[in-house]
């Protein structure tokens, strides 16, 4: 089917019934995908669409029935692979949801700057927020706002539970520095994330409560900054004096640099040293050796976050409960102690 407009209009709804055959009213109800459209009408109408290249118009639509069907995203740190994967798999949620996103990032974790983020997804109508902010410095902040539509926090800081869904950062962060003890490590040394990140707290908190459970000594967490380039230095130094046969870094790519100075030592992973990180990063399992690690199922954490905000919007979806224990990805990068 060849459809041709006049030139410098955009197709309206009206022309989509016109070629479709059916009313405006019948293509309204194929954009909010009510039940009463017998499937061929809605395949001829989306064929129709598809032809024109139309787009519904979300600010009309919004007016005309009083909602946007849009989520507004608050982020943080969205560079890191934790939040990065988090917003990708709430975005995929969403649209299976027939959901619109809309991400605000911030630019610092200010009043202001959070002030002025929320400011933008509440001129877009949002009917309702995901928080994606590690740092704890921005839920300070953000208890004290007043937020008038329904929302969601994926980091649970014990302040603002009611509102969260998380990953269960201190049972993932036992799971691994189990599995180094039962291999038969006790000289094992914890690399950190920064210390005002949510997940970063956690996972030192999971791998101090496993060792004092188990009755090993602890030496001090080093603390980290989450990149490759710091766990490479950070190695280069430790193994100066090489006290500990496992090391448990709180993400991928710090192990990726331990790893990296241990080589560069000429040491064996996990001859000599057996490392475990947390995240699994795509490039985990292609790390040499492919890296032990904790995954954090972040397409679950998009539906149940999607869902729990759909209840608290009026009962279009059922909740979940609002912690997910991740799972521990045993790879070649652990082994047994050598000596």
């Amino acid at each position: 089917m060849t459809v041709e407009l006049p030139k410098g209009r955009p197709p309206s709804i009206r022309d989509v019934a016109r070629l479709s055959g059916v009313s405006h009213q019948t293509v309204s109800r194929v954009l909010n995908n009510h039940p009463s459209i017998k499937a061929s009408t809605k395949a001829r109408v989306l064929q129709v669409m598809e032809e024109l290249q139309y787009r519904p118009n979300r600010a009309a639509r919004a007016l005309s029935r009083g909602r946007s069907r849009t989520i507004g995203i608050l982020s943080a740190s969205s560079d890191q692979y934790g939040p990065a994967s988090s917003i990708a798999a709430i975005q995929n949620a969403a649209r299976e949801a027939g959901y619109y996103v809309n991400t605000a990032n911030l630019v610092s974790g200010d009043r202001a700057s959070i002030e002025e983020a929320l400011n933008h997804l509440m001129l877009q109508a949002v009917e309702g927020i995901v928080v994606i902010a590690p740092q704890v410095r921005v839920f300070d902040v953000l208890e004290q706002l007043s937020i008038d539509v329904p929302y969601v926090t994926l980091q649970s800081t014990g302040r603002l539970d009611d509102h969260a869904l998380s990953v269960d950062q201190i049972a993932g962060a036992r799971l691994a520095t189990r599995h180094l003890i039962d291999l038969g490590h006790r000289n094992i040394y914890h690399l950190a994330g920064p210390q005002d990140w949510i997940e970063a707290e956690a996972r030192m908190r999971g791998f101090l409560d496993e060792m004092g459970a188990r009755d090993v000594p602890t030496t001090a967490p080093i603390l980290g900054d989450w990149t490759a380039d710091f766990g490479y230095h950070a190695g280069r130094e430790l193994l100066r004096v090489r006290d500990f046969t496992a090391i448990f870094s709180s993400n991928d790519q710090m192990a990726l640099g331990l790893i990296h100075a241990a080589r560069e030592a000429g040491l064996d992973v996990p001859g000599d040293l057996s490392v475990v990180g947390f995240d699994d990063i795509p490039e985990a399992a292609h790390f040499w050796p492919p890296l032990t690690t904790v995954r954090q199922d972040f397409p679950e954490l998009g539906r149940r976050c999607i869902a729990l905000l759909l209840r608290s919007l009026g009962g279009e979806a059922e909740g979940y409960p609002g912690t997910i224990v991740p799972e521990l990805i045993v790879r070649a990068s652990t082994a047994p102690p050598s000596f």
